[in-house]
């Protein structure tokens, strides 16, 4: 039996792909959960189709917007209040993509104008959504906006590439809208930072699988899954967290405050010393000269 913690509220949810994607978990327990809100993505990804298929099961519109474009992000909260009946309660920011990480550009050798448009997409705009609710007064007193993140935008994740500018940008734009926000309408801006999650955009990322199996490895609790996240995305709707705002939150089993794990000691280092370059460390270290 659902808690109903949204009922009564309105949202716009961001990014549903398909069903792996956070975003579309969001939608299914914001529906369980009494909310009513609009789906969107931008015209490409509507062509896959899916999107409309949990419209159906959540019983929302689903509402074609370039998330760049600020004429296309006015025309949808204005349609948005309509089909809805009233201002909005929450938003959900999953949206990331990168053209250099699609293209398998090393990081060294990024291509600028891509760069430019990973920053558009991944973070920029959230700014732009955020600036649009605000100067329609689209939301209402005590509204909550979610992006989600990943800690790559605080530590070096290699193949990680431009994302990790975005991520943080993204987690930056959050603090300091957040501000301005919530001195206007008591709106909390926050970033969720998810463990590594098997989703269409998330296994794209070049060593996906390592970064999954390492994490699953260091974090006490384990990986957080896109279920997880979604409850956790819920939570942070609701009137639960009235004032927590312009945070980073960590949903990650614990990961983010690890140096290193049991596991991965006892279980996934063969480390022989190779990497020694000091013939006297690799015998006080290894036990054993090279």
């Amino acid at each position: 039996m659902s808690l109903q913690l949204l009922k009564g509220k309105r949202g716009i949810i961001f990014g549903a792909l398909d069903e792996n994607s956070i975003a579309w978990k969001v939608a299914e327990k914001a529906h369980e959960h009494g909310a009513k809100f609009v789906l969107t993505n931008a015209p490409i990804a509507l062509r896959k189709g899916d999107i409309f298929k949990l419209g159906e099961m959540t019983k929302s519109e689903v509402i074609s917007a370039d998330i760049t474009q600020v004429d296309e992000l006015e025309s949808l909260f204005q349609e948005s209040l309509h089909i809805l009946g009233g201002k909005i309660d929450f938003v959900l920011h999953s949206v990331g993509m990168s053209p250099n990480v699609r293209k398998g550009l090393h990081y060294t050798d990024l291509d600028y104008n891509y760069l430019n448009k990973t920053l558009d997409v991944s973070a920029i705009s959230l700014h732009k959504v955020l600036q649009v609710a605000y100067k329609m007064d689209a939301m209402n007193d005590w509204g909550s906006v979610l992006a989600l993140s990943y800690i790559a935008a605080q530590r070096t994740f290699s193949t990680y590439s431009d994302m990790a500018q975005a991520k943080a940008m993204l987690e930056s734009i959050a603090r300091s809208f957040g501000y301005h926000f919530g001195k206007k309408r008591k709106v909390r801006v926050n970033t969720i930072s998810q463990s590594p999650t098997i989703t269409t955009a998330g296994t794209g990322v070049g060593g996906f699988k390592s970064f999954y199996a390492y994490a699953q490895c260091m974090s006490p609790l384990g990986n957080a899954s896109s279920d997880e996240c979604a409850d956790y995305c819920i939570v942070m709707f609701s009137d639960l967290t009235r004032k927590v705002t312009m945070q980073n939150l960590f949903h990650d089993g614990g990961y983010s405050t690890m140096g290193i794990s049991e596991t991965l000691i006892q279980s996934c280092f063969t480390c022989q010393g190779e990497c020694f370059d000091d013939i006297a460390e690799h015998e006080r270290v290894m036990g054993k000269k090279k």
